[in-house]
């Protein structure tokens, strides 16, 4: 085992009670009463900002909300740095769910990690809700009875943010492509939009995963295969080196589009508004977008660091509120005994919260609801502090993801 892999292991093991504290009948009454749940995301790297302490945050704001404490049934929330390591990951979830009695796994960014927790919490029979991670291979080609995959996916970025783009008249691309699961998927959806709509895609390269700070000879390629629209199929602090370096050789100033295909609230936050102007981005949540998901960000109030919430964090609080409301619906013991019917059960009730609205789950495990295509304020435009976004257009819910026929997933097929 490597050093870090044992130091992601001991700080979850940190976080776990000491049952042994309490008499025996004591402890296992208490454990068979409670829902353990842990958040496993980025805590220290490129993806902490748009996941990390700030959706365990989110996390405890559900259970809080949730009113379940109040029914007499305990939750516990204990979290970990999965690194953007898929063997990390991986061996966290399965001494959580072997070992430390936890019941569902939350957030995971990083879609190579949230493919391999995906695996273990189906062989082990728990829940998996997913928020971080993009791919929308989660409901298709590797979809599973025991994951729900609740904010946006790559299918959804692509329809919203390269759609956009393609009927602004960028019908030329090239991509930048973060060299794992999530790139791949999300240049793999863009392109097929991109192609569908008339365009063309003139090539691609793929930027080493995690690590890379300087995207300045991948600039100079996409540059040179005088594409209209340059596709950053990568997200987070990579996204962010990537815009500010375009910016830094003049690209936009000479005609080249920049399609940022996954930009959060806090990517805009940390490029500033100057360098972010006139970006088209797509999320499923902005803190300024109604009364429902201002209110839900004043009692939320600001995520470790200062930020506002992003749309994954505001998945997690989203996701957990509604797996909660199932388990007080259908018993600790149940939801504990089946991830499986636990999932079945969420997929049956309507999904209604003040960060997302209405929505529902189908059963290949998508959670459906509206999205939104925004543009980024010109610095003028701005009447204060995180007054980033335009709404430019509405993405209804049944518009808004993949077709569930169109995804290759055999679950609730007949």
């Amino acid at each position: 085992m490597t050093e870090t892999t044992r130091r992601t292991l001991l700080g979850a093991a940190a976080t776990a009670p000491v049952w042994g504290a309490l008499p025996y009948r004591s402890a296992r009454a208490q454990a068979a009463n409670t829902i353990r749940i842990g958040v496993l995301n980025d805590q220290s790297g490129l993806y902490r900002d748009i996941s990390g302490p700030g959706s365990t945050h989110a996390v405890r704001l559900a259970v809080q909300e949730s009113g379940i404490t109040q029914r007499g049934i305990n939750v516990e929330v204990v979290q970990a740095d999965h690194q953007n390591r898929p063997d990390v990951g991986s061996t966290v979830a399965r001494q959580w769910l072997d070992r430390d009695g936890v019941d569902v796994i939350v957030d995971v960014p990083t879609s190579s990690v949230a493919l391999a927790v995906n695996t273990v919490v189906r062989e082990r029979n728990k829940v998996f809700l997913n928020s971080g991670a993009a791919t929308s291979d989660l409901t298709g080609a590797q979809c599973s009875p025991n994951t729900v995959h609740w904010t946006y996916d790559t299918y959804m970025l692509a329809n919203g943010t390269g759609g956009a783009m393609v009927r602004a008249g960028g019908d030329t691309w090239f991509f930048i492509t973060a060299d794992y699961a999530f790139g791949h998927a999300l240049e793999r959806d863009t392109s097929e939009f991109v192609r569908r709509a008339g365009g063309r895609v003139l090539g691609s390269v793929r930027t080493p995963f995690p690590g890379t700070t300087d995207f300045s000879s991948f600039l100079v390629q996409a540059q040179a295969s005088r594409a209209k629209v340059i596709g950053l199929a990568n997200a987070g602090g990579d996204t962010i080196n990537s815009i500010k370096q375009a910016a830094e050789f003049g690209l936009t100033r000479r005609g080249v589009k920049l399609a940022g295909l996954l930009v959060f609230v806090t990517d805009v936050h940390s490029l500033g508004l100057q360098t972010a102007q006139g970006l088209v981005v797509t999320e499923s949540f902005y803190w300024d977008l109604n009364d429902r998901t201002r209110a839900f960000t004043q009692r939320l109030g600001q995520t470790p660091g200062g930020l506002r919430p992003s749309m994954v964090q505001a998945g997690c609080y989203s996701a957990v509120l509604h797996y909660l409301k199932a388990v007080g619906d259908m018993g600790v013991a149940a939801a504990k005994a089946s991830g499986a019917e636990a999932v079945n059960r969420m997929k049956a009730m309507p999904a209604n919260d003040d960060a997302f609205g209405q929505g529902t789950i189908r059963p290949d495990g998508r959670k459906v609801h509206p999205a939104y295509l925004f543009e980024v304020k010109a610095p003028n435009e701005s009447r204060g502090a995180w007054d980033y976004y335009k709404l430019i257009a509405t993405i209804p819910a049944d518009q808004a993801f993949r077709p569930a026929a169109e995804g290759g997933c055999a679950i609730g097929r007949s």
